[in-house]
């Protein structure tokens, strides 16, 4: 069984016992219980049910597994040739590590 799920704007597929790296959920600790409700679609053993735009009634229940992961760093280079300009800038993103508990 797995699930589509919406969780800050981007869509994951969600199965019991699997890891998810989401946006920083700033405000959870380790090991605290979240749930999700934004399910865009259901799989049981080949029963699919599609929501417009949410299927209702289903939750997917996560559990904070390190409330803080960086991502790998991304280099931003800007140059315009032969005008000297160059600009080198980076940053790494941040994301929680999530463990799904049940499709609910």
């Amino acid at each position: 069984m797995y699930a589509i799920v919406e969780i800050q704007g981007q869509q994951f597929k969600a199965e019991a016992g699997k890891f998810l790296y989401v946006h920083y959920l700033g405000d959870k600790k380790e090991g605290e219980t979240v749930e999700f409700d934004r399910v865009l679609l259901v799989d049981a053993d080949g029963d699919v049910k599609v929501g417009a735009p949410t299927v209702e009634g289903v939750k997917v229940v996560c559990e904070v597994a390190v409330p803080l992961v960086k991502g790998d760093k991304v280099i931003v280079f800007k140059k315009k040739r032969r005008k000297g300009y160059r600009r080198k800038n980076g940053h790494r993103q941040c994301f929680t590590k999530v463990v799904i508990k049940e499709i609910a």
